[in-house]
């Protein structure tokens, strides 16, 4: 069981990882000088962006050095301890892929920073009309499904009276 467990956790790792940067060279080598493009009435656009600050460009006016601690040794840190929590701790099925995804995330998107100076690629962006969402990429989808799942799953958790 702890193997067939250990098995899918890395293969959504290296999945997700290896879809993220895939995604993320093919956005670099076709979107990079283009127009955005756009599908089903501007829904999904397609548009390069490169991202030195957290989500929707937060920090990225901060010096240098503090977005390297922010952005690069603290997320490398809590990405080596959420993967041996991972492995190391025996969780339900749900847990387990949601945290496999939110650790695939943060890795392709800590791999961006280390090979990019600093810099995140994205390039997608969904909506309707002027409501629309930032441009993210497939790390931060990963993140978004895992944090999904996990707050799925406390509210399918059976609920425990105070007074029993």
């Amino acid at each position: 069981m702890r193997l067939t467990r250990d098995l899918l956790i890395l293969l959504l790792l290296v999945g997700c990882v290896g879809c993220d940067q895939l995604t993320k060279d093919v956005a670099q080598q076709y979107l990079a000088f283009e127009s955005p493009r756009s599908w089903f009435y501007d829904t999904v656009r397609l548009e390069y962006a490169e991202n030195t600050g957290a989500f929707l460009s937060l920090g990225s006016g901060f010096p240098e050095g503090l977005r390297v601690i922010l952005f690069q040794v603290f997320p490398a840190l809590w990405l080596v301890g959420l993967g041996v929590f991972l492995f190391a701790k025996q969780m339900p099925l749900l847990s387990t892929v949601a945290w496999s995804l939110i650790l695939s995330g943060g890795i392709g998107n800590l791999l961006d920073r280390l090979l990019h100076d600093g810099r995140v690629i994205d390039f997608m962006n969904v909506g309707i009309g002027g409501l629309r969402s930032g441009i993210f990429n497939v790390a931060d989808a990963c993140i978004t499904i895992g944090l999904s799942l996990l707050v799925l799953e406390v509210f399918r958790r059976p609920r425990v009276s105070v007074n029993e």
